[in-house]
């Protein structure tokens, strides 16, 4: 009984081994959707809509759709949405405290949506998309620009 154990042990430790040396020879691909969905999340400025801001909604999908909703105190709801596949810019307007990220398409590819707005419901169509950050310097702004870049990259290499 002991070698039975003895050899099952090996076994296991073997393959453990094994599956080890396997995988840690592959490089993970980069996920730039992840990464710009938990950028953008991590730096976006909350505080400065505190007062009038209910609540926002910052996503990145599985499809490459940037989608971003932000419903206010007195129930109006905005909504933007792109195809990160259509991005072609990216300005930020501020200081590494608090600024605006501004990102741009390459037509009039931001679907802009309101509800419950006194003015009625709004659907049209921009070329830019504002997003609120803050505590952010250059060199980070720069890696969401290289991650927004290779999405595109993507797209344009499959032919989307």
């Amino acid at each position: 009984m002991k070698k039975f154990t003895l050899t099952l042990k090996k076994s296991v430790f073997f393959l453990f081994a094994a599956a080890f040396l396997l995988f840690s020879g592959f490089a993970a691909p980069l996920d730039h959707r992840g990464f710009i969905h938990d950028f953008l999340n991590k730096y976006y400025d909350k505080d400065e809509q505190l007062s009038t801001l209910k609540q926002y909604e910052i996503k990145v999908t599985n499809t490459g759709f940037c989608r971003y909703r932000k419903v206010y105190a007195n129930g109006k709801e905005e909504f933007f949405s792109f195809s990160l596949s259509r991005f072609k810019s990216v300005d930020f307007l501020g200081n590494t405290l608090r600024g605006e990220l501004v990102l741009h398409t390459k037509n009039d590819d931001v679907i802009v949506q309101t509800r419950n707005d006194k003015a009625g419901a709004i659907d049209s169509m921009a070329t830019y998309m504002v997003v609120p950050l803050k505590n952010i310097d250059a060199e980070q702004l720069n890696e969401l620009h290289y991650h927004l870049k290779e999405i595109t990259n993507k797209a344009l290499a499959s032919g989307k």
